[in-house]
């Protein structure tokens, strides 16, 4: 009989190389994946991992895409890193652009704008999101509901309202009735950082969030208190810590990120609101977070893996006549191969008579 016995304790390099194997491995499953669709493996691993970063423009592009994960990876690394399991980042990113799209809409009267108005819509956004991560901490702290399944159900609350929005109160009146609000001003725009590319500001604001979050969990006495709140609620009332501060640190500030980065999609490469403001960043940014190991840092390479499988994707789709479904199947296979390489760490396959 084949059973599976429990290892030792993994060494570190070993649990920084998983995410490595999982990517390989995510390479190899691509090659059987293009074989199986009668296309050259050759040609469609170029697609994806070489044709988007072969040029500047296409590092851009890879940047636009990093900017949002990395946000919302940040954020749900804190999450998790606090045993708090927030599976419905995509509808906090979803509120923060409605809240942020918002004011920046009834602020614009077609001129003005600048930094200071960039920041008061980034501000909004970012309390939107919040406002939407209180929902679930706060059903979590006073009825003890599960928290993976209202930040879940959330999600298309908000997608819901965000629908509404663009059907109704901000729909652009000059839009031939489509769904979707009227442009934004360029004062009202996030600053490109490489003239000629769709490279934003947003992608500063991430890198930013990336090193605040590490020194916050790694530096500071209240991420210590944080980590050790959600993971060991017992030991962190007989240490005096609060796992229900732990509950409310990590909701908001993954909202605050995730609202951020919803925003800056709205600000950024979109420039007004729409139905598709997210093509799922938040939920490909739990596998964006989890191939990082659950560091600011680690994630910061994870979300650019995840970022060429979106534009790879795309490419694919155009160049080889891919569906559209090729992204989310190498999401879920780089998911799945994380988790096979985790469990064969922990464990060992022995036979047994």
């Amino acid at each position: 009989m084949l059973k599976m016995e429990k290892r030792p304790s993994p060494s570190v390099l070993m649990s920084w190389l998983s995410p490595v194997f999982a990517v390989l491995l995510t390479v190899a499953c691509g090659v059987i994946l293009f074989l199986a669709l009668g296309k050259n493996p050759v040609t469609g691993l170029s697609v994806f991992f070489i044709e988007p970063i072969k040029d500047l423009q296409g590092w851009a592009e890879v940047g636009v895409k990093v900017a949002p994960l990395l946000l919302i990876a940040v954020g749900l690394a804190i999450c998790f890193r606090a045993n708090v399991f927030n599976i419905g980042a995509e509808g906090q990113l979803v509120v923060g652009a409605m809240a942020g799209g918002a004011v920046g809409l009834y602020f614009d009267q077609g001129e003005g704008g600048g930094a200071m108005m960039i920041t008061l819509v980034l501000l909004a956004g970012m309390a939107g999101g919040m406002a939407w991560a209180a929902i679930t901490a706060f059903l979590r702290d006073r009825f003890n509901a599960n928290e993976i399944l209202v930040s879940l159900m959330l999600v298309y609350v908000a997608q819901l309202l965000l629908n509404y929005v663009v059907h109704g109160p901000l729909r652009d009146p000059e839009g031939f009735n489509f769904p979707q609000s009227r442009m934004l001003s360029d004062g009202y725009l996030l600053p490109n950082i490489i003239e000629g590319t769709r490279l934003h500001f947003g992608f500063a604001l991430a890198v930013l969030a990336s090193a605040l979050g590490w020194l916050f969990l790694s530096r500071s006495f209240a991420g210590y208190r944080l980590q050790v709140g959600g993971m060991a609620p017992a030991a962190a009332r007989y240490a005096g810590f609060s796992s229900r501060k732990a509950l409310w640190t990590s909701m908001l500030l993954c909202g605050a990120l995730a609202g951020i980065a919803g925003t800056a999609e709205v600000l950024g490469p979109i420039g007004q609101l729409t139905p598709s403001v997210s093509p799922g960043y938040g939920f490909a940014a739990i596998i964006v977070a989890y191939v990082g190991r659950l560091h600011p840092v680690g994630v910061l390479f994870s979300s650019f893996i995840m970022a060429l499988f979106y534009i790879g994707g795309e490419l694919s789709q155009s160049r080889l006549g891919m569906p559209n479904a090729i992204t989310g199947v190498f999401q879920g296979i780089l998911l799945f191969s994380l988790l096979a390489c985790d469990v064969l760490i922990h464990y060992k396959l022995s036979w047994r008579k």
